[in-house]
């Protein structure tokens, strides 16, 4: 069976103290190659990403409203903002 994680190599994962001392150069590393995990005491913690990739991500995640109005099963709870609690005001007397 084949996994779907992408392999990574060890030079992508910063140990969170290297990541705190040398947060410059995880930085640059990010922007030069790509995404850099930060782990502590061996588990994946969180992932440093450039910028154009996290705005590429961030696109994607949210369906356009063409998307939403062509959509098979017709999804609208998106469309609408939910109604705040504010009370209305009384009208003015004229």
């Amino acid at each position: 069976m084949e996994s779907r994680t992408p392999k990574r190599s060890r030079e992508d994962v910063w140990p969170v103290q290297d990541a705190k001392a040398r947060f410059s150069e995880l930085l640059d590393t990010c922007v030069r190659e790509g995404a850099q995990v930060v782990s502590r005491r061996g588990a994946d913690l969180a992932v440093l990403v450039p910028i154009a990739e996290w705005r590429r991500l961030q696109a994607s995640a949210q369906p356009s409203l063409k998307e939403l109005l062509l959509a098979a099963e017709g999804r609208t709870e998106n469309l609408v903002p939910p109604r705040g609690r504010a009370r209305r005001r009384a009208p003015l007397a004229l």
